[in-house]
């Protein structure tokens, strides 16, 4: 998935919050002042990147969101990952945990989720195993 600039990403925001929109409307909710040319830029290229459809209704543009929020997400969060942790999710983990000022309930429900994913990973682990020794495979 191609990734976004910091503007793309306002305007990818304004359309996930608010759906289908006339360039006119992003301009008036845009978080900070922005020209109708910067704007209609924006959305050519992010049209032409494929995340965003348009349609003609009258004589103007409406514009929309193509790719979900959470597909964009993801592939940004990979991006992060790759790009800062070595493509270790646990350190990124990690990382968000020290720099933030967790509750007691929040590390709670961290640990929750650390023992569901390392019994799910067993599972599927032993599972694994047990389908390569049927097959002759060995372990």
């Amino acid at each position: 998935m191609a990734r976004f600039t910091a503007g793309e990403l306002r305007v990818m925001q304004l359309l996930w919050e608010h759906g289908e929109m006339k360039p006119a409307e992003l301009q008036a909710l845009h978080p900070e002042p922005i020209k109708n040319p910067a704007l209609r830029s924006y959305l050519t290229i992010l049209v032409n990147k494929g995340h965003v459809g348009r349609r003609k209704v009258g004589k103007a543009y409406l514009y929309r969101a193509r790719t979900p929020q959470q597909r964009a997400f993801s592939s940004m969060l990979g991006d992060l990952v790759e790009t800062f942790c070595a493509g270790s999710v646990e350190e990124l983990v990690m990382a968000l945990v020290r720099k933030e000022k967790l509750s007691e309930d929040d590390l709670l429900e961290l640990k929750r989720l650390a023992d569901t994913s390392s019994t799910r990973r067993g599972q599927k682990s032993a599972s694994t195993q047990a389908r390569r020794r049927t097959r002759g495979m060995g372990p």
